[in-house]
């Protein structure tokens, strides 16, 4: 996980440590699989506000979607988006920029969940309950076809 976040990791000094005093550097990032289950898709520059409540709404369903891998998505630039057999999507311009970025079969095959943008999550409770309701949605789904 901490190479994952970009953590310069040291090894502890030993007899047989001693020898390789060198950094392990983090391993290149890797195309997320199918196997992750599901992509989280967000507008870019989020606050730190509203990363935390995504953060925790997504922790409230489980590991799979706390893991769940996040792309951000920027206007006018193409998105390298892994294909996964769930998408869940913060706001309406995000979605059209995956239905740009993913095949038509992918788009076919996958289950997609569209949610409202996180600056209207935290400002209206209307959309705090429609989030609630699409990650509920997201849960059966992956349930459904054995992702859990």
């Amino acid at each position: 996980m901490l190479r994952a976040l970009g953590v310069v990791t040291w090894r502890k000094r030993g007899v047989a440590a001693a020898a390789s005093m060198e950094p392990v550097l983090p391993a290149e990032p890797q195309q997320v699989s199918a196997s992750a289950g599901v992509v989280v898709v967000l507008p870019a520059g989020c606050a730190v506000r509203e990363h935390d409540l995504l953060g925790r709404a997504l922790s409230a369903f489980g590991p799979q979607l706390a893991r769940a891998p996040r792309i951000e998505a920027r206007d006018g630039e193409t998105m390298q988006v892994p294909h996964a057999p769930a998408y869940l999507v913060f706001g309406q311009a995000q979605a059209h920029a995956l239905g740009r970025a993913l095949p038509a079969s992918v788009m076919r095959d996958a289950h997609i969940v569209l949610a409202d943008a996180p600056s209207e999550i935290l400002a209206q409770a209307n959309s705090k309950r429609r989030l609630w309701q699409a990650l509920r949605t997201l849960r059966r789904a992956l349930a459904a076809g054995g992702q859990r």
